[in-house]
Formats: structure tokens, sequence, C-alpha cells
């Protein structure tokens, strides 16, 4: 499976402890967006920024490929998708791997959710 951002973020709140126990039983992957969306959050304090840092270097991170452009170009094509949506649904797709979102909104009409 697949992490969105927000997964990811939401994880890191006292109130989703549960998404903790989740992300350890499974291990799921993320894309190389989701990191840039996490981390390059301008506002992000220094204590965040460690323990997200340390969440990307222990998680299976996917590359943004060649295909995973050109998968990303079609669903933009077909929906209007935001470039990071559009990115992380490309890389579930061509990975094969269900995406963990609470953005069903985007996803929804996608196969990987």
């Amino acid at each position: 499976m697949l992490l969105d951002s927000n997964i990811i973020i939401y994880a890191a709140q006292p109130e989703y402890k549960a998404l903790l126990g989740f992300i350890e039983k499974y291990a799921p992957a993320v894309s190389a967006i989701s990191r840039v969306e996490v981390l390059g959050y301008h506002l992000l304090n220094e204590r965040d920024r460690q323990h997200f840092e340390d969440f990307f270097a222990a998680a299976t991170v996917l590359p943004i490929s060649d295909s995973v452009l050109s998968k990303a170009i079609e669903l933009r094509q077909r929906r209007k998708l935001s470039l990071g949506d559009s990115l992380i649904g490309a890389t579930a797709l061509l990975h094969e791997l269900p995406l963990v979102t609470r953005n069903v909104t985007d996803f929804g009409w996608m196969a990987c959710h």
C-alpha cells in the first residue's frame, strides 16, 4: 500500500495515534512527492521536521520515474488534479498499490483507491 501525504501528517498528531500502529504493522510505501509535500511545509517546527525526517529515512520512498510522470500526465488529462495528487496517484497505480488517503474526493475515481 501507498500512504498519501495527509495520512503521514495525521499519524504525527496525538489524536490519530491509531495510524501509527497501522503504519508500523503494514510498513506502507510513500511517494517521493509526499516527502516534498510534508517536509516542504514552510511552517514546520523543528520537532516535527525531525519526526518526519526520521519517518522518511525509515520508509520505502518510491521515486518519480519517467513512467510515473507519463501516468501523471494521463491522469491530469482525464481530470483536474493537483500536480502532487497526480504524481502520488500515478505512483500507486504503476506499483499496483492501494492508496491510503483521506482525500477520497480526488482519488476515489482511480483504481488505486
